[in-house]
């Protein structure tokens, strides 16, 4: 009920929505993925909530991709990994949160390939999440991704600025908090896509209303946020980040930035990309080149020029 929708994440929701309502009929398993902080977890956890609503006996299995791992870990250490099977196996929902932190644990793959084929052979809904579209996941085996992909990938994109007042709106209603137009227009346009961060930011503005017995006025609200926002403007982003921001922007796949591919839909963003890491972030050349792929620096430098 809590959750906002906007074009950004409104096929996303339908596509959790219609999971929840009819489990394993379609879309099987739901692949959800988007960067941090738009509502992936939520929605995750609303899919459970709601499926135990319309069923009370279903057995629903919400855990956190490091959780599955540690546990993983720890059964294969008592040698009960039997147990471990059971209890992942006998459901009739799964659903892991940031499947992205497995890359490279090879063994844990393996174990959750092996549920995965028990569950979608018993027609058992599976729901994963991730901050990368499957492909673009580091360290993931083939035979996982092509599985993720069998049912139904949805991406939920950063929230415009329309979504992001009401969101802001709608959090102040909850915690029965009026607040002003200009403060809810000044608060969607300095913070970032980080639905966390803006829900954050409306917290601390509250916090000091209540605290200081002053009403939420916009001088108020800059006053309250001034250091937070200090920070957040000398933060330096890290290549990484520029290069999801980026391909964002010119809506192209963040892998793609570090392919070969010299088509110009391609090389501008990369470019582009290269430029501020550059002047922005200050890193050197060849990190540059590497980050983009193992480039060659003069590749670099070519894009700064």
């Amino acid at each position: 009920d809590n959750f906002v929708i906007g074009k950004a994440n409104e096929f996303a929701h339908a596509a959790c929505l219609a999971v929840a309502s009819s489990p394993a009929s379609k879309y099987n398993p739901l692949f959800i993925y988007g960067c941090v902080g738009l509502g992936k977890t939520h929605l995750l956890q609303a899919i459970g909530h709601k499926v135990l609503e319309n069923n009370p006996d279903a057995k629903v299995c919400y855990y956190t991709s490091e959780r599955f791992m540690n546990d993983f870990i720890n059964y294969v250490g008592r040698q009960k990994m039997a147990d471990f099977r059971g209890k992942f196996r006998n459901v009739d929902m799964l659903l892991i949160d940031d499947i992205q932190f497995w890359g490279g644990k090879e063994r844990t793959q393996e174990e959750f390939f092996h549920t995965f084929n028990t569950l979608y052979e018993a027609h058992k809904q599976i729901v994963v999440t991730s901050d990368k579209f499957p492909k673009d996941i580091d360290g993931i085996e083939e035979r996982l991704r092509s599985r993720f992909e069998w049912g139904l990938v949805a991406d939920i994109q950063p929230p415009d600025t329309e979504t992001k007042i009401a969101i802001l709106r709608k959090k102040a209603k909850n915690e029965g908090v009026k607040i002003p137009d200009d403060v809810a227009e000044w608060l969607a346009i300095v913070s970032s896509t980080n639905v966390r961060e803006l829900e954050g930011f409306l917290n601390r503005i509250i916090a000091v209303s209540s605290l200081t017995n002053k009403d939420i006025t916009l001088p108020m609200s800059k006053e309250a946020l001034k250091n937070l926002l200090k920070e957040k403007d000398e933060k330096i982003l890290s290549i990484d980040e520029i290069q999801k921001e980026v391909a964002s922007y010119y809506n192209i796949k963040f892998a793609e930035l570090k392919s070969k591919r010299r088509h110009k839909v391609i090389a501008l963003p990369r470019q582009v990309a290269m430029y501020i890491s550059r002047t922005n972030g200050k890193y050197s050349f060849p990190e540059i080149g590497h980050s983009f792929g193992g480039k060659d620096h003069s590749t670099a430098i070519h894009a700064v020029k």
